[in-house]
């Protein structure tokens, strides 16, 4: 285990000091790995740990970025505050979600089906009101200050998402040594078993929801002063919501690890292939790739890419 902790604080200080000996481009690539991971340790944390699959989590994100940018227009709310007040309100959403899926027993495809509901009526409701800027999109005009979020150059934006990653790994790492993270772990693996043992179902998958939908909702505020542009064909769509769960589910679920290792498997393959195909008129196709991808891990990988680096590394940890 010491060895463990000493190769992660090495590979801290390694990404500590990495914006000194990259380009802009990579530095935004690796800005984008961190945003990925740590919306997948989000979604991770109801699904991972807990095994109610969500495909929905785009609508948090949505609630996060718009929540921020409306609250800093109309009230002039730095960024740092709206951003907790959105992800109460997403925390909110989730918990009504949670009601009906649990409340009424809604278990595999049928709560997948309700997340998804859910998400499309964000999307519609948001896509077709003029105060969300309808279906142009919103375009925000930076103010550059620490106040506002919004920086000229990538360097501050890679140490605030590298910030949220850490969060992401602290607050997983707690909740997995918890009593709570041990009865979601106890449903994920036998619902039926867990209720006869005295374990409160329906509470349980309730704090579960609201800390995951909570935690992604923050990751929307970052989304807003990094892109400068909301527009919900693209942050509350079905595909961003794939996105979202295919880092966890290559890296390795219900790990604390598996995030983090998915997304720097996944996301820079993303980009570059989406900027390749894009510039030879082959727009989407590397949604066929994330396909492809998927199926061999399905096939090769079951558990996740974290299980067979553990194995490989376990001779250098000492296990």
């Amino acid at each position: 285990m010491r060895r463990l902790y000493f190769l992660l604080i090495i590979g801290l200080l390694i990404l500590l000091i990495l914006p000194q000996f990259v380009s802009s481009y990579e530095l935004g690539i690796i800005i984008m790995i961190f945003f990925y991971a740590y919306l997948g340790q989000s979604w991770n944390i109801l699904t991972g740990y807990t095994g109610v699959i969500s495909l929905g989590h785009s609508l948090y994100v949505g609630v996060g970025a718009y929540m921020t940018y409306l609250l800093t227009l109309t009230l002039g709310l730095s960024p740092w505050i709206g951003m907790w007040i959105g992800g109460m309100a997403a925390g909110l959403i989730g918990l009504v979600i949670g009601f009906f899926g649990f409340r009424f027993g809604l278990k595999g495809v049928y709560f997948v089906l309700l997340t998804i509901s859910f998400a499309e009526i964000g999307r519609l409701i948001v896509l077709h009101l003029k105060v969300f800027g309808s279906f142009q999109g919103l375009f925000i005009t930076p103010q550059f200050s620490f106040a506002n979020f919004q920086f000229k150059e990538n360097i501050p934006y890679y140490y605030i998402a590298l910030g949220y990653v850490l969060f992401s790994l602290l607050v997983v790492g707690l909740l997995e040594r918890s009593k709570i993270g041990r009865y979601l772990v106890a449903l994920r693996e036998d619902e039926e078993a867990a209720e006869s043992l005295g374990i409160n179902v329906f509470k349980y998958k309730m704090i579960a929801i609201f800390i995951s939908a909570f935690m992604t909702s923050l990751a929307g505020a970052f989304y807003t002063n990094y892109l400068y542009y909301l527009h919900p064909g693209t942050m509350m769509s079905m595909a961003f919501s794939i996105e979202i769960i295919l880092r966890p589910i290559i890296g390795g679920m219900g790990t604390v690890l598996g995030p983090v290792i998915g997304s720097f498997l996944i996301t820079p393959l993303a980009e570059l292939s989406r900027t390749y195909f894009a510039k030879a008129g082959y727009e989407g196709l590397h949604l066929v790739i994330y396909g492809f991808l998927l199926v061999a891990v399905v096939l090769f990988f079951p558990r996740g890419v974290i299980s067979y680096i553990k194995r490989a590394l376990a001779p250098v940890l000492g296990k």
